[in-house]
């Protein structure tokens, strides 16, 4: 490819709607531009580095045994009212009718539609294991999309689905796919690592999430670096909190005082009162599947919503609003408790952290008072003992006793074992050995392809553009001669560089373009290519040619070696992300 003849529309300032730096590079290095929001048009070198993404992805796919399909985007709302989804993730999905006025789902995910082909195709325990796949585009309805292609409306996504016999085959099933995204982002020239996860809408009962650590990242990871724990914050859990929960019997009954104008854990735990937060119980009202549910957590704890999801299995939650509370507990937020007038049909779940807590403080439910001398287990009815509350940094890691830490990572992959969850549902059911029907143990696997292209930029990049690993790249090598009149000694060198380049099989553009070599070097910088040969006139009457790693010091090689350096370079940097074809 030639420069001139290629579409490459850098810009030198900095788009003003682009918060992050990747969002920044993949427009200023001209590979996407901006429709409307979350909506973005793949420009040429985009398009090419979006590719090689996918390939790698269909690769190890493939090796790990997984078929290619393809799926309608546009899907049946009854498919997604059977599994349920069609309420749990109706905040994601985009509806739209025909002219027949018949409705339809626009696919942000494919799991009815793969399990509706099981259930019409897998009939046998013979026919698995089976894992299916697809690269396509998807379709989620933002309410706020933001940061370029992290969170847009549409975006490439490839999706797995693999059915087995039994759980066993099915985790078997769900460690190749493991195995797999580790190679996939090792090859890309990602650092990520997999983390626990919730399962979140999509169900099932393991989950592991793929992290690449970034400061700009929408997601918390807890780790412990001596025992390798390592949990999205939403499932996280630890040895609970440095300053221990108060248990010492004070044998008294709790004690009405009055607390006029005191609503908060803070103004509680000032002075007169001087209830420090870890001794207060914290009530909180939430309306979970419409019902209301009492919560109640140490007064220094926050709530983790994606627990009280997963404990309660509920598909919508919220905290209820001044007035449910007054209608549930008689009194408005900062005064609630559960230790009197607590309707017998409203579940309470404690945090494990309050088990056996005693000498507490907490509402009284009547506004402006507030109960102490309380002892949870005595004074409380208790349904549900559960994890409920959100690690913080500092915490001591379950296994070692070493303090965790926290850190901002982007998610690039995410695994699910479903079980039989959708199977059932969507009557996904094969013959046994001895005959009887059961349904398919599932697993499903997604990668965010165009998620993953923006991960890359963000962690490689420095001041000057973006610094693509030679797998991903647009172009392997830049040829830049510094004077293109022709004729002249850089630029034959250039063209005879270029046919030799490319008979080797080498990726090369060159920068045919009459500009002057500061504006060269710098568009070449900003678009990232991974390796050019920079071709001057002194340079060359020197019979030299410099050799420019992106991001690393110029090498000065005799112009007859230049091939041969440029082609073992880029040919070390592929066998580096890619030992299994070295």
């Amino acid at each position: 490819m030639r420069w001139s003849q290629a579409f490459i529309p850098t810009l030198k300032e900095v788009p003003s709607d682009a918060e992050i730096v990747s969002h920044q590079l993949l427009l200023r290095a001209g590979l996407i531009r901006k429709l409307a929001g979350g909506l973005y048009t793949f420009l040429p070198m985009g398009v090419r580095v979006l590719r090689k993404v996918e390939a790698i992805v269909r690769e190890e796919m493939n090796r790990a045994g997984a078929q290619e399909v393809l799926m309608p985007a546009l899907q049946p709302p009854e498919i997604w009212q059977a599994s349920g989804r069609y309420e749990t993730a109706r905040d994601v999905l985009f509806k739209l009718k025909d002219s027949a006025q018949r409705e339809w789902v626009l696919s942000p995910t494919a799991e009815e539609v793969i399990t509706t082909l099981a259930a019409a195709e897998l009939n046998s325990y013979r026919q698995m294991p089976v894992n299916f796949y697809q690269i396509s585009v998807k379709f989620r309805d933002e309410i706020r999309p933001r940061f370029g292609l992290m969170r847009a409306k549409e975006f490439y996504m490839k999706d797995a689905y693999s059915f087995d016999a039994t759980d066993e085959g099915a985790m078997a099933s769900y460690r190749r796919m493991f195995d797999a995204y580790g190679r996939i982002f090792a090859r890309c020239g990602l650092q990520a690592f997999p983390v626990e996860a919730d399962t979140g809408v999509i169900g099932g009962n393991h989950s592991h999430e793929f992290m690449v650590p970034a400061d700009t990242g929408e997601n918390d990871v807890v780790y412990c670096e001596t025992s390798g724990y390592a949990a999205n914050i939403e499932k996280a859990a630890s040895r609970g909190p440095e300053v221990p929960t108060p248990k010492d019997r004070t044998g008294e009954a709790p004690e009405t005082f009055a607390t006029p104008g005191v609503v908060t854990i803070d103004s509680l735990a000032a002075a007169p009162y001087s209830v420090p937060a870890h001794g207060q119980i914290k009530t909180l009202v939430y309306i979970v599947d419409s019902k209301p549910v009492l919560i109640l957590l140490r007064g220094d704890d926050l709530l983790n919503e994606a627990k009280l999801m997963a404990r309660t299995g509920a598909t919508h939650a919220r905290p209820a609003t001044p007035e449910e509370c007054v209608q549930t507990l008689g009194a408005r937020p900062g005064s609630l408790g559960a230790v009197a007038r607590i309707p017998q049909d409203v579940p309470v779940y404690a945090d494990e952290q309050l088990r056996g807590a005693r000498g507490m403080t907490t509402g009284a439910n009547e506004d402006g008072f507030h109960l102490r001398h309380v002892e949870i287990e005595r004074d409380i009815r208790v349904s549900h003992w559960v994890d409920l509350r959100t690690v913080r940094a500092g915490e001591a890691d379950i296994a070692t006793g070493q303090p965790l830490k926290i850190r901002r990572a982007i998610e690039v992959g995410h695994v699910f074992k479903l079980g039989t969850k959708y199977s059932e549902k969507l009557n996904a059911t094969f013959l046994g050995e001895t005959g009887q029907r059961h349904p398919c143990v599932m697993g499903c696997y997604g990668i965010g392809v165009t998620r993953t292209l923006q991960a890359i930029i963000e962690q490689c990049h420095d001041k000057d553009g973006i610094v693509w690993p030679t797998s991903v790249a647009p172009f392997e090598v830049c040829l830049t001669p510094l004077t293109v009149t022709p004729g002249s000694a850089p630029r034959e060198l250039a063209d005879r560089l270029y046919a030799d380049l490319t008979a080797a099989g080498i990726e090369v553009i060159l920068d045919d373009r009459d500009e002057r070599p500061g504006v060269k070097f710098k568009d070449s910088e900003l678009v990232g290519f991974p390796l050019r040969l920079n071709l001057g006139e002194k340079s060359l009457a020197k019979g030299e040619v410099e050799l420019k790693p992106r991001g690393r010091n110029v090498e000065m090689v005799p112009i007859a070696e230049a091939a041969a350096r440029a082609i073992a370079w880029v040919q070390a940097e592929r066998a580096r992300l890619n030992p299994a074809k070295a």
